[in-house]
């Protein structure tokens, strides 16, 4: 049996090492602060991320990389961090070791997808990306979930006959671009329907956030080489939905605090963990405009994060944009064949 490590003691790589020790996987849990792996060992339980789970007797914890032997480990850090975690890790891991990268996020400064910054970090090291709907507290509680891993297929496979467990079923998919991006930028709308919440709006207004911002995610994920069918699927919609309509989503919770007017310094101390959205937005803002694709849903979240700009005035821009086809590709390809 293929021996797991997974790095980063967080909640999503905490329940996962869960999930996999209760299946009967040889799974070890590697932490970065030496005095909170001592307690969870001592409690079996890591109460500052997922309270109430119990920790397998059979799941190993340590804060210590070196010397670990493992055939497949699962990057669950930051997308922040991912570059850092994986110098960290190369040099204590044998040659052919599978990385499967969890984050969801875009590298700030670089703008690089993180398959990317673990490429740059560790040429040729065979890599899988986890994502879909998978809020940590329903899958560590052994709620029914769906994701998808995306990578060459045999790889993907092999990863697939891994995770798989009764109450976490694993698709796979060819594409990693896409894959990536759905898990990213889905978390720059969940802020959005978030301020929606904290300035009294309703479901009309969540559903239109929600099918706009898919619009707009496709649009940027195509133009990066993303499949657009890939974005009607797990990590596309799927995640949209959860990640938009859950209260364990930290981009709503952010967004709902910025909505009811708080700044966002005050709104992150509350969330008190890593909002990938916010930093995901400036990077997908950035690449809208380099690019020159249609974004008006990211726009206004950046004015809202990073300029100061009024919630209710940045809805009220959105509202009053000029006249669109809700299909505008489609739309243009009408026209030209009328022009034929």
């Amino acid at each position: 049996m293929s021996r797991i490590a997974v790095y980063g003691a967080g909640s999503w790589g905490t329940a996962l090492a869960v999930i996999l020790a209760k299946a009967g996987r040889e799974v070890t849990l590697i932490g970065r602060d030496a005095a909170k792996i001592a307690k969870m060992k001592s409690l079996r339980e890591n109460l500052p991320y997922l309270p109430d789970i119990v920790l397998p007797d059979n799941l190993e914890l340590t804060a210590d990389p070196a010397g670990l032997k493992a055939e497949t480990v699962i990057l669950s850090v930051p997308s922040q961090s991912v570059r850092s975690a994986v110098r960290l890790l190369k040099s204590h891991l044998q040659p052919g070791t599978v990385l499967v990268n969890t984050a969801k996020g875009l590298e700030e400064g670089t703008q690089l997808r993180l398959s990317q910054v673990i490429a740059e970090e560790w040429p040729g090291v065979p890599l899988a990306v986890l994502s879909g709907p998978s809020h940590a507290e329903e899958v560590a509680r052994d709620m029914p979930t769906t994701v998808v891993v995306a990578a060459d297929l045999p790889l993907a496979e092999k990863i697939q006959d891994l995770l798989m467990t009764p109450l976490f079923r694993v698709y796979t998919n060819p594409d990693i671009i896409g894959v990536e991006l759905g898990g990213a930028l889905k978390n720059i709308i969940a802020i959005c329907t978030g301020i929606a919440d904290g300035l009294g709006y309703g479901d009309n207004t969540k559903a239109a956030l929600m099918t706009r911002g898919l619009a707009e995610i496709t649009r940027l994920g195509v133009s990066l080489g993303g499949n657009p069918l890939t974005f009607a699927g797990l990590s596309g919609v799927g995640d949209l939905i959860v990640t938009c309509t859950s209260l364990h989503s930290r981009n709503r919770r952010a967004g709902i605090a910025l909505g009811q007017g708080k700044p966002l310094p005050e709104v992150l101390q509350e969330v008190g963990m890593v909002v990938e959205g916010v930093r995901t937005t400036k990077v997908a803002y950035e690449a809208g405009r380099r690019r020159e694709i249609s974004m008006p849903i990211t726009e206004k979240a950046y004015e809202v994060i990073f300029a100061g700009k009024d919630p209710r005035t940045a809805v009220t821009e959105l509202m009053l944009r000029g006249k669109r086809h809700e299909l505008e590709e489609v739309a243009q390809l009408a026209l030209a064949d009328k022009m034929k």
